[in-house]
């Protein structure tokens, strides 16, 4: 399993942008399914974005489409999060995982499956 750092999280103001990187350490299989989740306190960890590593088809949970964008650096083995129009709704701990799944929608926010980083804090105030 490869093993995941993130960074990039941080205070924001409403309306404004972040960009979480997440590095990781060791082959990332061209079937891997690279995703951020993020867990607000009282929350179900929910899947925000997912990327296939291969053909870098992409996946958005509906409340961050149009804001949110992922992408990958197959050369520096990193996934990107590019978050912008930032929301209150959108603080949380945001994790990096890798999975291998058929359905980028059907990543599992169970962190026992695949590969997860540490989690970063996001926290935008309004």
């Amino acid at each position: 399993q490869v093993q995941l750092v993130e960074s990039g999280g941080g205070l924001v103001q409403a309306g404004g942008s972040l960009r979480l990187s997440c590095a990781a350490s060791g082959r990332v299989f061209s079937g891997t399914v690279m995703g951020w989740f993020r867990q607000a306190p009282g929350k179900e960890r929910e899947l925000v974005a997912g990327i296939r590593w291969s053909s870098g088809n992409t996946y958005y949970v509906d409340s961050v489409k149009g804001r949110f964008t992922i992408s990958r650096d197959n050369a520096k083995n990193s996934v990107y999060l590019q978050m912008n129009s930032l929301k209150s709704e959108d603080t949380a701990v945001y994790y990096c995982a890798a999975q291998n799944v058929v359905t980028i929608a059907t990543m599992r926010p169970d962190r026992t499956f695949g590969s997860w980083g540490q989690g970063t804090q996001v926290t935008v105030s309004s």
